[in-house]
Order: structure tokens, then C-alpha cells, then sequence
């Protein structure tokens, strides 16, 4: 007999929809993933489970912005649901109700989140530690948090995690299309003028949080011990500001401004002629795109600013961390990576098994799995 797993989201973006569409897949799991809409990810439609978009209201309260999900109550019914999946956010006024609601009808529930914020403040980890004693299982986004819940004194059969992944399937496919065409990737770097070039790649939105201007700032520094360097920043948003800093560098000529490129097929051969990922600050899943070419890493050690996903993450196996806003700490980590062909083989090797063997999407959903099955009624 099929568990029936109601699964609420504050949205549906992309990278999501194989992680919900392998969930769907396991056998005794009946799927129906319910989902909101915020203001930075954009919903795409399901594709391969039932879902449906069920906007939330919304409104301001001591200048922060609440939602009243109806689709978190709804979803407490026994003629709805096995097992209730909640996003672990306290924003939602609708959470606490939903699973009190669930409790009284036989539901299971599952807290999935993060289980922290960057910036945390003791009245927001309070409430939202608090609410983790009504929850059959928590389920988290890496193990750092997880044990971290369980070293405060959370009961460890209920913790649960579900390590953030990509799925690797279309990424192996374009890399492999372009490693079989050599020519062809070789007229790519002519056209583009990469032939030669030692490139740093930077692929996701250009935004403050990321860092960028330690990144360009490290570039006059990198040209020094790499002549041949190219830093190329592939993504969508203002170019300004950082063109401008460039332009005050002087090295216009070593940073190339791509644009966003969406096409995992476009983006391959970029991945492919690059040496060396760099994610300023603040990386999240671009870590494990850049792993699953083969890319070792180049980030902050400021281990607060990141996302869940830095947990993949292992200095000086398949990356390096440079010191928080050094610029020249960070040239020197990218002149290594770029000038030692043995350490940057031996990184590449262990960056592409990372992905390939620890950040994977079996991995992922095998957590949301046993989360659901320790949840379900018995």
C-alpha cells in the first residue's frame, strides 16, 4: 500500500522538479507536491508528479513579510494525506496550525529546511527550534546542521537528511556530447577567443552577495603569475558596476562579461575550457555545477555566508578556500590551481567523484524516503 506524501513549497523552480520526479518514482510513494511563489525563483510547470500552484496570502507584519498557506492546512487530512511535508519556515503563519491539525488526525509531518538562517538572532532560532517538538521528522539539507540539532539534544532517530543535489544526467550528457567532438570544442575556444587563455569561470547571477568585486579585484594580482588568465562571468544582472571596476583595473581585457546562458548544452563547452570554479562567497548548488565537470573550487573560508551545499566542499581535495576579502590571498589559490597540473588533476578527479558519488539526486531523495517512511503512521 502506496504512502500518499503531501508535499508543500514555496515554489517549484527547475532544479527541483527531477529531485520531486525521482520522489514520485519510488515505489510506495504517492506524490502530490502543492507549491507558493516567491519573489527571486522563478515556478516551472510539474513534470512527472502531481502538483498544483496554490498561492499564499500575503502580508506585512513588523516590517516582515507572512504568509497564510491554506494548502499546508489542507493537506492535513487523513482524506488528504499520509505523511504532511512542510517548508521549515516560520514566515508561514499557516505551519504551526497545519501541524497541530495533523497531530489530531493521525498525520505524520516532516519539517524540511535548513534548520538555521545566516543571520541568526536567538527570537528567531527559538520558535523555529521550538516547532521541531510537534514534528515527527526533521529533514535537513546537510548533515552540519543535522548533527548540530542532535548534539543540542533533538532526538537522532527523527533527524533526517536530504543533501541538496543536482541532477547529474543532462550535465554527463553535454559534457560527454563535447568531449566526443574535440574539434568542434576546439573551434568553440577559437571563436570565442579562449584558445591559450587560463580561464576562471564564475556561472550564476551577478549579484553583490556573490562577491564579485574580490573576484575582479584579485585579477590584476592573478595576471602577475598568470598572464594567460581570462575570468569569465557567465549569468543575468547589472553588469555595471563590476564593468566599470574593471574598466578602473585596467583589465578589461581579462574579464569577459557572457551573459546568462541557460542551455546546459551551451554551457558545457564554457565549463569544459575553464581551469578552475570560482564562487566568490556565498555558493550554493553552483558548487556541484561546477563539480560535475570535473572543476575544483575556489572560495571564502567565511563557512557562515555559504549555503548548505559548501558542505561538499573538502579543502584541499577538490577545491581551496581563500581568506574572507583577500583579493590577493584569492589570486594566489587560483595561480596554484592553474599552474600545478598535478594538484589541479588530482582536485578535478575528486571534484567530479563528489558529484558523481556523494551529491547525487539517489542520495537526495534516499533522505526524503526514510524521512517519510519514519513519518507515516503505523
Amino acid at each position: 500500500m502506496s504512502i500518499r506524501v503531501f508535499l508543500q513549497q514555496p515554489a517549484l523552480p527547475k532544479y527541483r522538479v527531477p529531485v520531486f520526479r525521482a520522489l514520485a518514482a519510488r515505489d510506495g510513494i504517492d506524490l502530490e507536491l502543492i507549491y507558493d511563489k516567491t519573489d527571486d525563483l522563478t515556478n516551472v510547470e510539474p513534470d512527472g508528479f502531481k502538483g498544483s500552484f496554490i498561492p499564499s496570502r500575503r502580508f506585512s507584519f513588523a516590517g516582515r513579510t507572512v504568509h497564510w498557506h491554506s494548502a499546508m492546512f489542507d493537506g492535513a487530512s487523513k482524506k488528504r494525506a499520509d505523511v504532511l511535508i512542510l517548508s521549515w519556515n516560520l514566515n508561514y503563519l499557516s505551519l504551526i496550525p497545519a501541524i497541530l491539525k495533523a497531530r489530531r488526525n493521525g498525520v505524520g509531518t516532516v519539517l524540511w529546511g535548513h534548520g538555521y538562517t545566516k543571520v541568526d538572532r536567538w527570537y528567531r532560532r527559538w520558535p523555529r527550534e521550538r516547532v521541531t517538538a510537534l514534528a515527527d521528522a526533521l529533514l535537513f539539507y546537510n548533515h552540519t546542521h543535522a548533527d548540530a540539532f542532535k548534539a543540542a539534544g533533538t532526538d537522532p532517530a527523527k533527524v533526517f537528511v536530504a543533501q541538496n543535489a543536482l541532477d547529474g544526467t543532462p550535465i554527463a550528457a553535454a559534457r560527454d556530447a563535447w568531449l566526443a567532438k574535440p574539434n568542434e570544442l576546439a573551434a568553440f575556444q577559437r571563436d570565442n577567443d579562449l584558445a591559450g587563455r587560463e580561464i576562471v569561470l564564475f556561472v550564476s547571477r551577478l549579484t553583490e552577495k556573490a562577491r564579485l568585486d574580490v573576484l575582479i579585484d584579485a585579477v590584476p594580482h592573478l595576471l602577475k603569475q598568470r598572464p594567460n588568465a581570462l575570468v569569465a562571468l557567465i549569468g543575468g544582472g547589472d553588469i555595471t558596476p563590476w564593468k566599470r571596476r574593471a574598466d578602473a583595473l585596467g583589465i578589461a581585457n581579462a574579464v569577459r562579461f557572457v551573459g546568462p546562458i541557460y542551455d546546459e548544452s551551451k554551457l558545457a563547452p564554457w565549463f569544459l575550457s575553464s581551469g578552475v570554479f570560482c564562487y566568490p562567497s556565498g555558493v550554493g548548488l553552483s558548487i556541484l555545477h561546477g563539480f560535475n565537470y570535473g572543476l575544483p573550487i575556489v572560495t571564502d573560508d567565511n563557512y557562515a555566508l555559504h549555503n548548505p551545499e559548501i558542505e561538499a566542499m573538502r579543502p584541499g581535495e577538490n577545491g581551496l578556500l581563500y581568506r574572507y576579502e583577500d583579493a590577493g590571498d584569492l589570486a594566489e589559490k587560483l595561480a596554484m590551481l592553474l599552474g600545478d597540473v598535478s594538484v589541479h588533476r588530482a582536485m578535478s578527479a575528486a571534484a567530479l567523484a563528489t558529484a558523481r558519488d556523494r551529491f547525487n539526486l539517489q542520495t537526495m531523495v534516499d533522505g526524503f524516503e526514510a524521512a517519510i517512511r519514519y513519518a507515516a503512521p503505523r
